[in-house]
């Protein structure tokens, strides 16, 4: 895959300090000139990044650390006058974004601060998953200068929880090279925290159902006001951005975020839950039983014709459940979240849209820099009741030339990808066995030097969708898909995640729900078709996969904790 050319956004780079805090500043003395129209701007107060001009650098892009604090009360009042502050000694530019954070010397669950703010807000939610115990390749990748390039990128950060927008990024059309472009225009490396977090549709030309509409066919935003959860310690940020040229100016950014401190709750609740305390009252899925055999069967059809080139499809199934009472998306993930650490979390809720949640083990990509990282995680079986059966399914699994045929299929493919794109390829281990709290999966890592930063936009084009959630090739896979699913599966199996100016990371939105009051949640899950593929054992394997999200509807427990 040819690389994009891409101009630089940043023309240079300058620190100064005052009083208290550190700021640290890219200045661009281009004054923005064009104006565009604002669509979308009526389901949010802030602007539609995407409606202004990319090739225009914003006037600065800052951060300001305050002093730390030992309590989110305290961090809140902070950040009010620091903001009060900002609007009496505003920024002389017409465009630019300002990040004001204060650390906070105790460790609080952002999950948990997320819980207690005002659910009327746009919502986001990521949570990195645990990785101990794997390769880090991507720092056997790192040059001498990547490790010296001055700064923390986040890396130790935990989990990341966000109300409002800043500015946020949303169309119908397809994400394009220019959206991306659009969205770097707000990122600096010196600012490594300012990040976009949001998501894409799987299919990005498929029609937009209604539950998914105000998703776009893209999602991302910068949060208003943001809580980081880091080992050890915690932070608060508010964020302002503006561009005068969208009719969006410093002063309409602070009196908006003024309005959404007063709404942030300094009073934290640790959930403890065994359950959500709503009971299933029904459960549908789409396709049926009857349906989905069929399904399958046409599509091993496909599969064994000679004519054909296609090797896998991933047929998917989506579950509405209602219950008694609405679920609460974010207890929902928090409970989740109790599973293990071995898989993100997700949360993307656009204005006046049903929360999206997930809990997926499967990483699209990480960049750290020219360091890029993915991952093939293929084939599923349950986990054992001892250790001993464990094991025994382990070695099934090993052995099993359907499920290596499976996998092989989507490591190669992706390391093809990589080796067009990349100077230098690792894949490690070959195969291997990844254990989850109820499945475990054929699992390497692959990772690569891209060839330039800008050459993030190609990985992230190149590697969705991954025969993982699509099948090989994949435009016949995709094709299969739209004629058997009669569902439209929105960002499910999508790409999740952000963009940051040192660092960006995608989770596969797979393992995860649409949850929306008074409608229930849909529960989506998909499995890959290949040669020897059962139905009955597919079926099973989709039952197995919502189970995480089904047990815990079905009895009714739940504590708070207050954290000091």
């Amino acid at each position: 895959m040819a690389s994009l050319q891409l101009s630089s956004h940043f023309l240079g780079t300058n620190t100064k300090k005052h009083s208290s805090m550190s700021i640290s500043r890219t200045y661009s003395p281009v004054p923005c000139t064009r104006l565009f129209s604002r669509k979308f701007m009526s389901c949010s107060m802030s602007m539609n990044g995407c409606e202004g001009d990319f090739k225009t650098p914003l006037g600065t892009v800052e951060t300001r650390t305050m002093a730390a604090v030992l309590s989110p009360t305290s961090a809140t009042e902070s950040l009010i006058s620091a903001v009060s502050e900002l609007k009496s000694q505003p920024p002389p530019f017409s465009s630019g974004v300002v990040r004001l954070e204060v650390p906070i010397n105790q460790q609080i669950g952002a999950i948990d601060w997320l819980q207690a703010q005002n659910e009327t807000h746009p919502r986001c939610f990521f949570s990195r998953r645990s990785d101990v115990g794997r390769p880090d390749l991507l720092l056997d990748l790192a040059s001498e200068k990547d490790n010296n390039n001055g700064g923390s990128s986040g890396r130790d950060l935990v989990s990341v929880a966000g109300i409002g927008s800043a500015v946020f990024f949303r169309d119908l059309d397809p994400f394009s090279h220019d959206d991306w472009r659009s969205i770097r225009r707000f990122l600096s490396s010196t600012s490594p925290l300012i990040r976009a977090y949001g998501g894409m549709r799987f299919d990005p030309n498929g029609k937009i159902s209604v539950e998914w509409k105000p998703f776009g066919a893209f999602y991302f935003a910068v949060p208003q006001v943001e809580f980081n959860e880091f080992g050890g310690s915690s932070m608060l940020a508010a964020t302002l951005a503006w561009d005068d040229e969208l009719s969006w100016t410093l002063e309409n950014a602070v009196e908006s975020l003024q309005e959404t401190m007063l709404q942030v709750s300094s009073i934290v609740m640790k959930l403890r839950r065994e359950s959500l305390g709503v009971s299933v009252l029904s459960k549908n899925h789409v396709p049926t039983k009857g349906a989905y055999y069929p399904a399958v069967e046409k599509a091993l059809e496909m599969i064994n014709q000679k004519s054909s080139s296609l090797n896998k499809v991933v047929l998917a199934r989506n579950s509405r459940v209602i219950t008694d009472t609405d679920i609460d998306p974010i207890a929902w993930l928090a409970q989740l979240q109790s599973e293990g650490h071995d898989a993100y979390q997700l949360c993307l809720q656009p204005p006046g849209a049903p929360a999206f949640i997930g809990n997926t083990p499967e990483r699209l990509f990480q960049r750290n820099q020219l360091g890029v990282c993915s991952e093939a995680l293929a084939a599923t079986r349950p986990r054992g009741a001892s250790t001993a059966r464990d094991k025994e399914i382990e070695l099934d699994l090993l052995t099993s030339l359907k499920d290596d045929l499976e996998f092989s299929i989507v490591r190669d493919n992706i390391q093809e990808k990589f080796n067009s794109i990349c100077d230098k390829v690792v894949v490690k281990p070959q195969k291997s066995v990844r254990k989850l709290a109820r499945v475990q999966h054929l699992y390497s890592q692959l990772a690569g030097r891209l060839r330039r930063e800008d050459d993030e936009f190609d990985i992230l084009a190149a590697l969705h969708p991954t025969p993982a959630v699509c099948g090989l090739p994949a435009e016949e896979a995709r094709l299969l898909i739209k004629e058997i699913e009669s569902f439209d599966r929105g960002m499910y199996a999508g790409p999740i995640g952000f963009f940051g100016g040192q660092e960006s990371e995608f989770a596969v939105g797979i393992r995860s729900a649409l949850v929306e009051k008074g409608l229930g949640a849909l529960i989506y899950a998909g499995t890959g078709i290949v040669a020897g593929s059962n139905p009955t054992s597919e079926w099973n394997e989709l039952d197995l996969k919502i189970s995480q999200f089904t047990k815990s509807i079905e009895y009714k427990s739940t504590s708070l904790q207050r954290v000091n």
